[in-house]
């Protein structure tokens, strides 16, 4: 009978030995291909000193999941450790996984912020909701963990009467599933007038939901080896779940760059130029912005129109000084100076 469980056990090593070394090479992999996309980030900050939220939170997704996934695999691939070493190693790579969510998350919360107009009563919900998923995460993440020495490595599980590490990746779940929802709910609502804006809505959706589809699939992985009782086992799925999310997070900053980048794609705002009675007064309409709610958008002329309202806002200089680029405008203003037919003559200024 033991022989058949140290058995068992041999074939889960291997099989997490492979699932680690392909996680790895995914991961390596597309860190090479958004070398180009990084540096693009760089070379938009105005400087070392003013960067941009969506350029910190690359940054951070970026290094942080790079430094979980080194410090999960050594601790797994090593053969030095002793139970005595692992007990100052083992809470490491569980404190960097808690983190990496940490900055996931918040990448996911600003996006459904910044979609839903930055609406304050939505940004309390969502700050709240960051607030109790991140406790329930470091709590469960942290909680009944013990050091797992085999041949040498050391990871960790969770080897409580009460296995609490499960409700780690649930919490994470349920949090990715009411952020997506909140922020898909919205961009349905809105009513673009052009293709390009029409497009960048079709990304976002697209980009939300891609992330959602992925990202439960491996927490759903992961919560299923850790609601086992092997401790031997339950790590297995921890690597692929460092780079996916890594991978998933940032694709999310790069795509919405990359659709407000403003020397390839611009957004302008929709501009009407009248003429007057007199060659004196110059007369250029109110902005309309390129997302209009579908809910306003039937409103009388009369009234005024809350999404011109919401659109007076600061406007950023570029796609990166507004926090992950949502609401992002390129205006181009035209003012028409109409003279009288027998002058002959008129004047445009952009």
């Amino acid at each position: 009978m033991e022989a058949l469980e140290r058995r068992v056990v041999i074939d889960s090593l291997t099989s997490e030995k492979y699932l680690r070394v392909a996680s790895i090479s995914v991961a390596f992999y597309d860190y090479v291909l958004t070398l180009p996309a990084e540096w693009r980030f760089y070379r938009s900050q105005s400087s070392i000193l003013h960067i941009s939220l969506a350029c910190t939170l690359f940054i951070l997704i970026r290094y942080i999941s790079i430094m979980a996934i080194v410090i999960s695999n050594y601790g797994f691939f090593s053969t030095a450790y002793t139970l005595q070493t692992c007990q100052q190693y083992y809470l490491v790579a569980p404190a960097f996984k808690a983190m990496q969510t940490m900055i996931s998350q918040a990448i996911l919360g600003v996006r459904a912020f910044n979609i839903a107009r930055r609406n304050r009563r939505i940004g309390i919900v969502l700050l709240l909701l960051y607030l109790l998923s991140v406790s329930a995460e470091w709590f469960s993440d942290m909680f009944h963990r013990t050091p797992v020495v085999d041949n040498g490595n050391c990871t960790s599980g969770d080897a409580g009467k009460v296995l609490s590490t499960w409700f780690y990746y649930l919490a994470v779940l349920v949090y990715d599933i009411v952020i997506v929802t909140i922020s898909t709910m919205h961009l349905l609502r809105y009513n673009p007038l052009s293709s390009r804006v029409e497009q960048l809505i079709r990304v976002l959706i697209y980009d939300g939901i891609g992330y959602l589809i992925v990202l439960s699939a491996a927490n759903v992985l992961n919560l299923i080896l850790y609601h086992t009782t092997n401790i031997y086992t339950q790590s297995a799925g921890a690597s692929v779940g460092y780079a996916l999310t890594w991978i998933m997070s940032q694709r999310i900053l790069i795509n919405i760059r990359g659709m407000l980048e403003p020397h390839a794609q611009h957004l302008e705002n929709v501009i009407v130029a009248r003429p007057t009675l007199t060659a004196q007064k110059k007369v250029m309409s109110g902005l309309r912005s390129q997302f209009e709610s579908k809910s306003h958008s039937k409103g009388s002329n009369g009234s005024k129109n809350p999404v011109d309202a919401e659109l007076r806002a600061k406007s950023p200089r570029n796609s990166n000084d507004m926090e992950l680029g949502i609401r992002v405008r390129v205006e181009r203003s035209v003012m028409v100076d109409y003279m009288e037919e027998a002058e002959q003559s008129s004047s445009w200024v952009k």
